[in-house]
């Protein structure tokens, strides 16, 4: 495909995308960012360069999503009161609850949005940083990739040795007082579509609060924007995880413990990210070095033959 065509292709894919999202908003998952990055790309002619550093990230993240959807199936133990026991102990009442009655005023509010548009970033903050930092401190990449899968597998052993039920179920189970799942009410308001993807057909565990990946993520995030770039933009970026620890707390997704084991998560990940970066890039390198020895191999038999 001769360069130019390829770039209006990449234009073309762009905003089509674009305007399907516009007219069908949906939750902007892996499979769906990986597409429309390729069409982005494709206008500077990277989109090669950027699907051989972003796609296994998303490829495993896939796959990660995909073996949480099996943990409900490997545990059915669901611990339903530790979580609020420990709420109850340190705040006394339930922050959810003491929240809702705070800011819930039976109907969707503006800051409602701003907290569930904070939700909605789970996917779309870490791959637009990976990309950022491909391109800025690209020696680095590796250990954020690291950094994600390590907290994103460490999350998954938890939900099988641990199944853990959200704020919202144990309410509508009777095990804590009435709440309100704000999510849900703000994802009808803002007229949320499950758009046809991969993702949509990958079980979801919805006994996966413990840890919060939600908070993890985002604490790794700003963790990174710290370490890499100018310490203004870290205390820009916190803005981020303030808003996911509050919001999920307060929209009744998740309890204070589920958010402080996603920080300890993420601060176990990205001090094992070097070491597990190390490894894998030696291994990678280890492959490369194989398959080029095999190809040499292949092409001097050929030659004798």
């Amino acid at each position: 495909m001769k360069p130019r065509l390829f770039q209006a292709v990449g234009l073309t894919g762009s905003v089509i995308i674009a305007v399907i999202f516009v007219q069908k908003p949906s939750w902007p998952t892996p499979d769906k960012l990986v597409i429309f990055m390729t069409f982005v790309f494709m206008i500077f002619s990277q989109a090669r360069a950027m699907l051989v550093r972003l796609a296994p990230f998303i490829g495993l993240l896939l796959v990660y999503e995909s073996l949480r959807g099996l943990a409900p199936h490997l545990n059915s133990n669901v611990n339903y009161t530790f979580m609020p026991y420990f709420d109850k102990f340190v705040f006394g009442d339930l922050p959810t609850q003491s929240l809702q009655q705070l800011l819930w005023n039976g109907s969707v509010m503006w800051y409602d949005f701003v907290f569930y548009l904070a939700y909605m970033m789970h996917f779309v903050l870490p791959v637009g940083l990976a990309l950022l930092i491909w391109k800025r401190h690209e020696a680095r990449y590796w250990r954020y990739i690291s950094a994600y899968l390590i907290v994103s597998f460490a999350g998954f052993i938890t939900y099988v040795l641990f199944p853990a039920a959200p704020p919202w179920m144990a309410a509508d189970k009777g095990y804590i007082d009435p709440i309100i799942r704000v999510s849900s009410d703000v994802w009808a308001a803002l007229g949320l579509d499950n758009f046809p993807s991969f993702y949509n057909h990958v079980s979801p565990n919805p006994v996966a609060a413990v840890p919060s990946l939600h908070a993890a993520y985002a604490t790794l995030f700003v963790l990174f924007i710290y370490k890499l770039f100018k310490k203004r933009w870290a205390a820009i970026a916190a803005l981020y995880p303030l808003l996911i620890y509050t919001g999920t707390v307060y929209q009744g997704e998740h309890y204070v413990f589920d958010i402080l084991a996603g920080i300890i998560y993420a601060l176990g990940a990205y001090l094992a990210a070097p070491y597990v970066a190390k490894w894998f890039t030696g291994l990678i390198k280890s492959l490369a070095k194989r398959f080029l020895k095999l190809k040499s191999n292949y092409s001097s038999n050929t030659k004798n033959v």
